[in-house]
């Protein structure tokens, strides 16, 4: 299977907006407001991600869709 490559993190970030329209849509359907798609992004790239190595997409997405609801808001709560 072909590898993605990302010239930066903004490439990757734009490339992941979509996954994190779905997390904010099911966050809304839990009447979960505030967090957005940069509170996601910095979460797990600050928490998830800087323990992994190689990650591929997939993977990243379905961090991205199945993070808790507590764990954000908690984040969120926590950096204001």
């Amino acid at each position: 299977m072909d590898e993605f490559k990302f010239k930066s993190l903004e490439e990757l970030y734009k490339k992941l907006i979509p996954a994190f329209n779905v997390k904010i849509n099911d966050l809304r359907r839990n009447n979960i407001k505030g967090i957005d798609r940069k509170d996601i992004w910095n979460y797990l790239k600050n928490t998830y991600w800087i323990k992994r190595e190689h990650l591929t997409l997939g993977e990243m997405v379905n961090d991205i869709i199945t993070v808790s609801d507590k764990e954000l808001i908690d984040y969120k709560i926590s950096n204001r």
